[in-house]
């Protein structure tokens, strides 16, 4: 899932995405909790509407941005306070709270509100914040199944799904770097019952083999009948050998951040755009890549735009490296139909 925080893939208009067939983005609640915000939103007949896009949306809880605000936050067993990093402000997400803003939100995927477990972190502390987590993934429950109906739209959307569930809630595996703690948390919250279940507080520091480690030995434990989601990951290489593990779904920031900072991915590696060897090459960013950059644009053009530091220069990078994740995904797809996948090894 390319991940559009603020509702929006940075620099990537809607049709292109279109173009590149993506089939879903990540939205974060934090962001559009605080701007625009929840009832803006709503009232504009949710987010899909509000940004013109007529494909599933994801919102996380807001859970790991909060996490990330450490120095401006207070935690206790009803939620957390926190400062907003816009202007200061005062606010408060519990799982009701958090559960309450997604609804109103209107995505299709909704995930409980957890405590992300920092790293490096003790026995007792991850333990703690995942018991935490768990308490929360039950309020969420409680609050999405009594609440779910609240917005204006919900007549409408179960008319067109023929549904009377218009939004999946996921729930969120936490632990830390404890694979007894993953598996008690994982144990727990498949038992609370989601419509899918996510391994999060990952990507938080760690050695990339501990994340590997954590996922392989986490994976097994969730149901393979429904959705297995790893938030925050990975590198292109990283992403297939997930899904060989048994992961359905993937966020990650990486292809939109790298493009930003002039990193391309190509089907021979990474290329930094940066480098003065590619001053006057005419070749495109990867020869063997279809997209409407590199069917276009030389590696020389795009270096001078990005020396130039020019806004179409990130913007060129961006589609790029989301026309490379999303082939890779595609071309997993097509292997899991014809029953290669088991077979082609690394060469996806």
């Amino acid at each position: 899932m390319p991940v559009g925080t603020v509702a929006s893939v940075k620099g990537v208009p809607q049709d292109v995405l279109d173009e590149l067939d993506v089939q879903i983005l990540l939205n974060n609640t934090y962001h559009l909790y605080l701007r625009p915000g929840v009832e803006t939103v709503r009232q504009l007949g949710g987010v899909q509407k509000f940004m013109a896009w007529h494909k599933p949306i994801l919102t996380d809880s807001g859970g790991f941005q909060v996490f990330s605000l450490s120095d401006l936050r207070k935690l206790t067993e009803d939620g957390v306070q926190f400062r907003s990093h816009l202007d200061g402000s005062l606010h408060f997400f519990s799982p009701e709270t958090s559960l309450a803003a997604e609804i109103g939100l209107g995505a299709d995927i909704i995930m409980a509100f957890d405590e992300c477990t920092e790293f490096p972190a003790t026995y007792e502390r991850a333990r703690s914040s995942m018991e935490m987590t768990a308490r929360w993934a039950r309020r969420s429950k409680d609050y999405f199944q009594a609440h779910q109906r609240e917005v204006p739209w919900f007549e409408e959307k179960t008319r067109q799904l023929g549904s009377e569930q218009t939004q999946a809630l996921f729930g969120i595996v936490q632990g830390g770097m404890y694979p007894d703690l993953r598996c008690e948390s994982a144990q727990r919250t498949v038992e609370i019952g989601f419509s899918g279940h996510a391994i999060g507080g990952l990507s938080v520091g760690e050695p990339r083999e501990k994340t590997w480690e954590i996922v392989s030995r986490t994976i097994p434990l969730l149901p393979a009948d429904k959705p297995r989601y790893v938030m925050g990951v990975g590198t292109p290489e990283e992403i297939v050998e997930y899904v060989r593990l048994g992961v359905d779904m993937m966020d990650c920031v990486m292809p939109t951040r790298a493009a930003r900072h002039g990193l391309l991915f190509t089907s021979e590696g990474k290329l930094n755009i940066k480098g003065a060897r590619y001053a006057r090459d005419e070749s495109p960013i990867d020869p063997k890549c279809g997209c409407k950059v590199c069917s276009r644009y030389s590696r020389a053009y795009l270096r001078h735009l990005y020396s130039s530091q020019e806004v179409l220069a990130q913007v060129l990078n961006t589609v790029h490296n989301l026309a490379h994740y999303l082939d890779i995904m595609r071309r997993v797809r097509e292997t899991i139909i014809s029953g290669e996948f088991a077979s082609t090894g690394s060469a996806i």
